[in-house]
C-alpha cells in the first residue's frame, strides 16, 4: 500500500456540510487578517505529508524523531554555510535554560502527531483551536494576568464549538483528543517560556538560534525514547509486515513532512519573537482555519452538518477573541 496523492485543487462551492465549513472558515480567517500567511501554507503542507505517512506508517513518535533529526540537519547547514551565525555563546548554562523549553516543546510535537495519527486532521486542529482558552488560563494561572469579562466571554463558543463537533466527529477517539489537548498546554507553556528567553538581552538566543537548539535537542531527546517505545526497524522486511510496497516514497514523503514542519515553526517562532504570546496563539487559531479547511478536501473526511456547525462556531470564537484582543491592546497603548 503506497502513499496517496494530495488533490490539486478544491471542489467547487456547494451546500454540503463540507463546503458550509469552507466558507465559515475562510471568512473566518478573512476577517482576522494579517497572519502569518507563510506558517499557514508550511503548515498546511506539512499536516498533509505527514498523515499520509502516519495513515500507513503508524509510528507517531518514531516519525516526530525524524522530524526533529531533519530541523536538526537543517540547523547545522545554515551554520556551516554562513546563512545565519551559529550562537556566539552555547555553554553548558544556555543548555541547561534551554531545555525545558526542548521538553515541552517534544512533549507538545509527539502529541500532536499521536493525534494527527488517531484522528481526521481537520478534527485535530479544531481541538487545537482552543489555544486561546489555554493562553489564557495558563496567563492566569502563571502570571497573575486575570482575563476581562469580554474575554472570558469569547472563550464560550470556542469551548462549545469544540465540543458541539467533538460529540459528532465520525473519527473520534479520546486517544486523539486528549493527546491534542495535551498538544495546546504544552505550546501555550513552551510559547511563554520562549518568549522571556529571547527577550534576556545579551545572554538570550535570537529566534533562529533558539529554534535551532531547541530542535536538535528534542531530537536526542526523544530518539531514544521513540527507539524502546515503538522499535521501529528501518528494514524491507518491516516496511512490508505494514503492508509498504514503496518504501521510497514513504520516507520522501516522511523528509518533505520534515522540512515543512521545520519551516513553519520556524516562522513561528520569528513571529514569536515580534509580538505577545497571546498575540501568537490568535495567528495560530488562523493558521488552523487553512489547515482545516484544506485537510477536508485533501482527505476527503466525512462532515456532517453538526460537525461543520461546531468547527464553524469555534472558529467565530476565535475571531471574536482576535478582535477583543485587538481592542484592548489600543486602549492600553493610548492609555499609555
Amino acid at each position: 500500500m503506497g502513499v496517496s496523492t494530495v488533490p490539486r485543487q478544491l471542489v467547487a462551492a456547494g451546500s454540503t456540510p463540507r463546503q458550509l465549513l469552507a466558507t465559515a472558515a475562510i471568512a473566518s480567517a478573512a476577517a482576522s487578517s494579517e497572519e502569518e500567511p507563510d506558517s499557514c501554507v508550511s503548515s498546511g503542507r506539512h499536516c498533509s505529508y505527514n498523515k499520509q505517512v502516519l495513515k500507513v506508517f503508524p509510528y507517531p513518535l518514531t516519525c516526530t524523531a525524524l522530524q526533529f533529526g531533519v530541523g536538526s540537519t537543517i540547523a547545522i547547514c545554515m551554520w556551516l554555510f554562513g546563512l545565519h551565525n551559529p550562537p556566539a555563546e552555547l555553554d553548558t548554562e544556555t543548555l541547561k535554560n534551554v531545555s525545558p523549553l526542548a521538553a515541552v516543546h517534544t512533549l507538545g510535537n509527539a502529541l500532536t502527531n499521536v493525534s494527527l495519527g488517531s484522528v481526521a486532521v481537520s478534527f485535530t486542529h479544531t481541538i487545537k483551536a482552543m489555544e486561546p482558552f489555554f493562553s489564557v488560563a495558563l496567563s492566569a494561572l502563571f502570571l497573575g494576568d486575570k482575563p476581562s469579562l469580554p474575554v472570558l466571554l469569547t472563550l464560550l463558543p470556542i469551548v462549545g464549538g469544540v465540543g458541539l463537533a467533538s460529540v459528532s466527529e465520525v473519527t473520534f477517539n479520546w486517544k486523539g483528543f486528549l493527546s491534542a489537548m495535551g498538544s495546546n498546554i504544552t505550546f501555550q507553556s513552551r510559547n511563554v517560556l520562549s518568549k522571556k528567553f529571547m527577550t534576556k538581552g545579551k545572554g538570550g538566543l535570537d529566534n533562529i538560534n533558539l529554534f535551532n537548539v531547541i530542535t536538535m535537542l528534542s531530537f536526542l531527546i526523544l530518539t531514544p525514547i521513540a527507539i524502546l517505545v515503538e522499535g521501529f526497524r528501518f528494514s524491507p522486511q518491516s516496511f512490508q509486515a505494514l503492508g509498504i510496497t514503496d518504501p521510497k516514497a514513504v520516507l520522501l514523503k516522511a523528509l518533505l513532512a520534515g522540512v515543512c514542519f521545520h519551516a513553519y515553526q520556524q516562522v513561528s517562532y520569528m513571529i514569536l519573537q515580534r509580538v505577545s504570546p497571546v498575540t501568537h496563539s490568535i495567528g495560530n487559531c488562523v493558521k488552523r482555519v487553512v489547515v482545516i479547511v484544506a485537510s477536508v478536501f485533501v482527505f476527503q473526511n466525512p462532515v456532517t452538518r453538526q460537525n461543520a456547525a461546531g468547527t464553524a462556531l469555534a472558529l467565530a470564537g476565535v475571531f471574536l477573541y482576535s478582535q477583543v484582543k485587538r481592542l484592548s491592546g489600543k486602549k492600553a497603548a493610548k492609555a499609555a
